[in-house]
């Protein structure tokens, strides 16, 4: 059975530090391309942060650029996302999904997840003070 599981989310104060990871099972990583997106509470899901197959390609939406770092480690069937200098607006549900069917990493982010074959169920980052 195909499986995504988040964790690694929670409370953390403005500026600080929160590492996601994002374990797969029931298929091999080696084939997709994962993204890990977010929800606010009336927001929009957007694309964060999106990683091809090989791991050489990346894409940051701007909001997180110099401040999130993806990262994979397929031989671990595992996915990461290093925050720092976390702020409030980073406040959201954070999925990663998994996708072989979109062509460059800019767009899987640029769509926000649509065409996302395989999702996870979320991990809550709340970012406060």
């Amino acid at each position: 059975q195909l499986q995504l599981v988040e964790s690694g989310g929670g409370l953390v104060q403005p500026g600080g530090s929160l590492r996601l990871s994002c374990a797969v099972s029931g298929f091999t990583l080696d084939y997709y391309d994962i993204g890990w997106f977010r929800q606010a509470p009336g927001k929009e899901r957007e694309g964060v942060s999106c990683i091809s197959r090989s791991g050489t390609s990346m894409q940051y939406a701007d909001s997180v650029k110099g401040r999130f770092t993806i990262s994979r480690d397929n031989a671990k069937n595992t996915v990461y996302l290093q925050m720092n200098s976390l702020k409030p607006e980073d406040t959201a549900v954070y999925y990663c999904a998994a996708g072989n069917a979109i062509t460059t990493v800019q767009a899987m982010c640029a769509l926000g997840g649509y065409g996302m074959g395989y999702w996870g169920k979320g991990t809550l980052v709340t970012v406060s003070s």
